[in-house]
């Protein structure tokens, strides 16, 4: 059995180097990356404002018994609880009793006053949660935010193999932070380190598959694929944590989120190789002309603006059900099963359909459906009456995302340079400034003036935003590029296109050229 193992795992690395070119590897890999991204992306989502909240909680409690041991009687007796080791220790006494609690509650001795359903006071230390929590889930993508513009042009210069492996080890080392993290200074630290791991798996994770997937119709539908890995991770983090956090603990499934990482980081050693430094074969578009593309900015914009209305909903969401609906933990993460469940129908239905349909109409109706379903969220009196409005948020940014993530990279072939690195940092920015200014300026709104009025303001940008998506109907290409890709003497094999339609240049060069099957 020994010699049958051993002779098993030798075939499975032999099959691993011989298609190491293989598109279809490839794309597992980044798939494998974005799952493992935002899982972990949204895993804290139910965690963290009821953890944080007990927190808080605790503090309140060891100012309330340290008042109230000054102005006792000097024989008193008072109960003082440890957040350094979960003790609790009673003054004018030697005894110590430990508590088993994981996470840093009141003993029996100092029990909050709650009322009779034990849903969360809604008070100011409620109210306050939300700015806590908001700046904490914006702090990683204020960082990747930061982050992107470099990791565009150094995949130029070094290519896509090596950032998108120190992705993965930066977040590992996140994930191990978030694990045993029991301070918020520490959480926002691995939340603000999971920004700069994000940002070299997407981006250079999206350019390698836009550069071996040169077809139009087949990086739509690869892309497609590769946004379902985002969207299973989306779809499986919030139920999956909530879960985990009520009955096994904080710890546990960030945990199995780091073995999760070790098998995609063994991959990628296997298959990508990423010692090696491969440059792209031509210089590509300075960002900051890329940045002046109206048509760029436009596609940039829909995915920043559908994608900022669910940034809201995480941080705001949980607390509006803990003070209105009085949920249970788990049913923090479970509110966002809907929209997990139809992101990833829609990226699938459209990573395909959106090409045949006009990838700009896609955009136009899934920024629609998602300024009218954020507006129907607040009137949910139960977490039933979420399904519906959540579920249309989700289809709808699967829409979004699953025709502007390939329309970036026709909008480089049909404008500029084929080399795809910055267009995604691009993308990646936009992606991440819903999700720095969503939670941020979701979590004051919603201090102020309610989550209500934060559903309906959000639902009326995307409205008004969604006819700019007009503009992408027929973009314009450049004259010099097209005239240059129609010579038979090129000395590469590209696809371009037209408004016209897609026609190939240089198809009698050789083999060599053509090497991902």
């Amino acid at each position: 059995m020994g010699r049958l193992d051993a002779l098993r795992q030798l075939n499975l690395l032999k099959w691993l180097r011989e298609e190491r070119q293989s598109r279809k590897l490839i794309l597992f890999i980044v798939f494998v990356a974005l799952l493992l991204d935002n899982m972990l992306l949204t895993v804290v989502v139910p965690i963290i404002p009821s953890y944080l909240y007990k927190l808080d909680e605790s503090t309140e409690v060891l100012k309330n018994n340290s008042l109230s041991q000054q102005q006792g009687p000097p024989g008193a007796f008072h109960s003082i609880v440890s957040l350094y080791d979960n003790t609790v220790r009673s003054s004018g006494s030697n005894t110590t009793a430990r508590s088993t609690d994981p996470v840093p509650t009141a003993s029996a001795a100092t029990e909050l006053p709650q009322n009779s359903s034990d849903c969360p006071r809604s008070n100011s230390m409620l109210l306050n949660e939300n700015v806590k929590v908001g700046m904490l889930f914006a702090s990683k993508a204020t960082v990747q935010l930061i982050t992107n513009p470099f990791i565009g042009p150094l995949t130029n210069r070094i290519g896509y193999q090596l950032p998108i492996f120190a992705g993965f080890c930066i977040m590992f080392l996140s994930t191990i932070m978030f694990a045993f993290s029991s301070s918020y200074t520490l959480l926002f630290l691995a939340r603000s380190l999971q920004g700069v791991g994000s940002s070299c798996s997407s981006v250079a994770g999206m350019g390698m598959l836009a550069s071996v997937y040169t077809d139009d119709e087949e990086r739509g539908h690869a892309i497609g694929i590769a946004l379902g890995g985002l969207a299973l991770g989306v779809l499986v983090g919030p139920p999956f944590g909530s879960v985990m956090y009520d009955f096994v603990g904080k710890t546990a499934p960030f945990l199995i989120l780091a073995f999760l990482a070790v098998f995609d980081g063994a991959l990628q050693l296997i298959v990508l190789q990423p010692t090696k430094v491969e440059p792209e074969s031509q210089k590509g578009t300075p960002l900051l002309t890329l940045m002046k593309d109206p048509y760029i900015l436009i596609a940039a914009g829909a995915i920043c603006f559908g994608n900022m209305a669910i940034a809201m909903m995480e941080p705001t969401l949980p607390i509006w059900m803990m003070e209105t609906m009085c949920a249970r933990k788990w049913q923090l993460g479970v509110a966002f099963l809907p929209a997990s469940i139809s992101y990833l129908i829609g990226t699938n239905i459209f990573g395909t359909l959106a090409h045949k349909m006009g990838r700009w109409l896609c955009a136009l109706i899934g920024i629609m459906v998602v300024g009218i379903s954020v507006i129907c969220v607040p009137f949910a009196t139960n977490i039933y009456g979420l399904i519906l409005p959540n579920f249309g948020v989700g289809f709808a940014i699967g829409m979004v995302d699953s025709s502007m993530m390939p329309i970036m990279g026709y909008l480089v072939d049909l404008r500029h340079v084929s080399v795809y690195g910055s267009v995604y940092a691009i993308a990646d920015v936009a992606f991440c400034m819903g999700f720095a200014l969503g939670p941020s300026i979701g979590g004051s709104i919603a201090e102020s003036i309610g989550f209500p009025w934060v559903m309906t303001i959000i639902g009326i940008v995307d409205i008004f935003f969604a006819p700019l998506c007009l503009f992408l109907r027929n973009p314009p290409g450049q004259e010099e590029k097209i005239a240059i890709l129609m010579d038979t003497n090129c000395s590469m094999k590209t696809r371009s296109y037209s408004t016209q339609g897609t026609y190939y240049q240089g198809e009698n060069m050789d083999p060599e050229y053509d090497d991902y099957d």
